[in-house]
């Protein structure tokens, strides 16, 4: 749904006055500065959330009656230093050269996540441990042909509750059809019976103009997640991820993140998976977790992203400033894949 739509389903297709918008501004506001309970940290990167009809009006008119900035940019932005190496890093996207994909060549996306996670067994403690997630997403060339996703079995990394090991054994056996890879193919990358855009991102509708990126986002993300402004990083570093969004695009991805307020460098040296680069990140007060992505500031290219906790995690070894989940990514040409999955992973 594009902005104007949004507006007019609200409004009866009216034009909005000041005033109307003023009231939707401070709704807005309120919501942003008071965001209702904290929610449990969770490993799920969409929450369905609860802004009203009249903040949703607030931002929509806003873009509408402006055509230039919505929320973004009337609260100021990241920081000098972080802005300053997000536009280094965008400027770098446009300029570093993208792996070439030839006829009958794929581009894999290789990724992992790495997160904390919880288990119970009837009447028994909840449990909390850490597991890993990888796959491997072959793209062809002609991106309307056939993608292969192996989607790796899940691995326990540790287990943070002391005396769980055994619940936790129970819940991830290490045989059976549960430790083998799921293997997918489809055409267009349309997996489990969804659409391409829907499953990676409809690329062609999101805006190259930073500002009007921004405002996207916060309308595509409207109601999810903890503050608008900590889903918005989400939804950029999720889209940054799939590895998969042209260089026009990861550069005004980049160029938005340096309009969200409360960015910071938190780290100009994190090492994820083995590389090194600078953290990008935003405290989310609510929770006490801290989004982060770390950036290639030479090349523009996503390292990964992690989330950090600013204190202790009850029911867990986890205290201040341990990584609570990271993911990585990297991207490769190869020139042949998997055969044999089908769209839905099981056998037809």
């Amino acid at each position: 749904m594009d902005e104007l739509t949004l507006l007019q389903r609200l409004h009866d297709n009216k034009t909005p006055t000041q005033e109307s918008l003023t009231r939707g501004r401070a709704a807005l506001f309120s919501q942003i500065n008071n965001p209702g309970p904290a929610p449990r940290p969770v490993k799920s990167r969409r929450h369905v959330g609860g802004l009203s009809a009249l903040a949703a009006f607030g931002i929509a008119g806003a873009l509408v009656a402006t055509n230039i900035v919505g929320l973004g940019g009337w609260r100021g932005g990241a920081d000098s230093a972080a802005a300053a190496v997000l536009e280094r890093a965008a400027t770098a996207a446009i300029s570093f050269q993208d792996p070439q994909v030839s006829a009958g060549q794929y581009l894999l996306v290789e990724s992992e996540n790495v997160h904390v996670t919880d288990g119970q067994e009837k009447d028994g403690p909840v449990i909390a441990y850490t597991i890993s997630e990888s796959s491997d997403l072959y793209v062809p060339a002609d991106r309307d042909g056939e993608w292969v996703w192996q989607r790796n079995p899940v691995s326990v990394v540790d287990v943070l509750t002391p005396g769980g090991e055994a619940m936790v054994a129970r819940s991830h056996p290490t045989s059976g059809p549960s430790a083998e890879p799921t293997l997918l193919a489809a055409a267009g990358g349309a997996f489990y019976g969804n659409s391409a855009n829907s499953q990676w991102g409809d690329f062609d509708s999101m805006p190259r103009d930073p500002y009007r990126l921004l405002n996207h986002i916060y309308l595509t993300t409207l109601g999810a997640g903890s503050s608008p402004d900590g889903e918005a990083l989400v939804f950029i570093a999720d889209t940054l991820r799939q590895g998969t969004a042209p260089a026009d695009l990861r550069a005004a991805l980049l160029r938005a993140a340096a309009m969200i307020p409360g960015v910071t460098i938190t780290d100009d040296q994190a090492t994820l998976d083995g590389t090194t680069g600078t953290a990008i990140g935003r405290l989310e007060g609510v929770n006490g977790l801290r989004n982060e992505i770390i950036i290639d500031p030479d090349t523009g290219t996503l390292i990964g992203e992690r989330t950090v906790a600013t204190s202790a995690i009850p029911e867990s070894s986890i205290s201040a400033g341990d990584v609570w989940s990271w993911s990585s990514v990297t991207t490769s040409v190869v020139d042949s894949v998997p055969r044999g999955g089908t769209s839905s992973g099981e056998s037809e």
